[in-house]
């Protein structure tokens, strides 16, 4: 398997159907700092992030903000003091995507410790 961080996230369909439990598991190996979470009966990897302050969480919130726009892919964000909490998922199949962990190993590498 290619290394997640990689690989560019393709055009999701709305008829795509949500990762299965056995590729989601597959996936997680190369994420393994990220969380399942279910939200409104929906799937999501979430991670939060540590900082040693607000301004250094705001500027990787914007890091993250723009591979995501690159990517045209977007997670939910939560910046607050000295942590940010990153959530991915697809909207359109309201599931995982092997997109959201492609953009979940990219924001690993963003990400440089507590800064």
């Amino acid at each position: 398997m290619a290394m997640l961080a990689e690989l560019k996230c393709s055009v999701c369909q709305a008829g795509d159907l949500p990762l299965t439990d056995e590729e989601i598991k597959e996936f997680s190996h190369q994420v393994p700092d990220w969380h399942l979470i279910e939200e409104q009966g929906v799937l999501r990897l979430q991670r939060t992030f540590k900082f040693k302050d607000y301004p250094a969480a705001l500027a990787f919130t914007q890091a993250v903000g723009q591979a995501a726009e690159a990517a045209g892919h977007h997670p939910a964000l939560l910046t607050e003091w000295g942590r940010v909490t990153v959530t991915w998922w697809t909207h359109k199949i309201h599931g995982l995507h092997e997109n959201d962990f492609i953009m979940a190993a990219k924001t690993d590498q963003l990400y440089s410790g507590d800064k």
